[in-house]
Formats: structure tokens, sequence, C-alpha cells
């Protein structure tokens, strides 16, 4: 089986060119020419100085993914799955439970773009006070059915 403490060297050494030595003066670089010179060869899309051609087309249309806002969806069906009568629903804790991706954090998802909604998908039988930036109307009635509290943190 491949493991990463198990590799070994294939015993060649790779070429480094440019140093002098055995191979010469151009030491496998050819002659002049700007590959042979020290800055090497230039990046992807460079075109010897001319303005590359992603610069010469035209610019179209617009995107609105700089602004945009990432949603992470919780459904009532999981919160009835996940907590316990009478639990804390936050942030937190949809993450320490694994409702909602581990890199939203409490103070930084709202400037990640990343916000908490409850869905009213499922039924839900647990009293809960649940935290999260926006709700869904079913969501909100559903939870305050059953005694327990549907707190906005931040409106939008």
């Amino acid at each position: 089986m491949f493991c990463l403490d198990k590799l070994q060297s294939s015993g060649k050494d790779r070429k480094r060119v440019g140093r002098g030595g055995s191979r010469g003066g151009t030491s496998g670089r050819g002659h002049k020419g700007q590959n042979a010179r020290s800055g090497g060869p230039k990046g992807r899309g460079f075109e010897g100085g001319q303005t590359p051609l992603q610069r010469r087309l035209p610019k179209r249309g617009f995107t609105n993914a700089h602004f945009s806002k990432e949603f992470s969806l919780v459904n009532l069906h999981s919160l009835e799955r996940a907590f316990a009568d009478g639990e804390e629903v936050n942030v937190l804790t949809l993450t320490q439970k694994g409702l909602i991706k581990p890199k939203v954090s409490v103070q930084r998802d709202v400037k990640k773009g990343t916000i908490v909604k409850i869905l009213g998908a499922g039924q839900l039988s647990k009293k809960l006070t649940v935290s999260a930036y926006a709700f869904s109307a079913s969501a909100i009635a559903a939870i305050e059915k059953v005694g327990g509290k549907a707190l906005i943190i931040k409106e939008l």
C-alpha cells in the first residue's frame, strides 16, 4: 500500500541549470535569449511585453460574487435529531454538532458572508432556544408552537 512515510528517492538529482561547472558556460540554458537569463521564463499569458489577450478583450457583464452571501441552511428535522429538549442552539453548537461547516465562526461568519438560516422542513417536538441570523416564517411558527424561542442575532 502507498504510504507517505515509506517513500524512497529515485536516486537521481534534478538538473540544476545556470550554475556553471561541468555543463559549460551556458549550463544547459542555450545561447542568449530571455530563457537564458535570470528571471527566466515569464508567466502564463505573458506576450513579450505586448498587452496580453486577457487585457485586450472587452469585459462584459456584471458579477455579484464579491457581495453575495453564503447561506448555511439548517432544517428543523436536523435540530430535532441533534439537540435534546431545553438545549440552546446557536452558531457554535451547530458547528460542534456538525450541522454547518466548521469554518463558520461566531465572530467572523457575517463578515465572511456566511449566514445561518433555520428552515421549517420537518417536525419539532423539543423546546429549544434557537439563535440564528435568519429564519423562515414556518420555522419561527414551529419553534414557538412547542414553546421554544427563535432569536434573530442580527438584522441583515
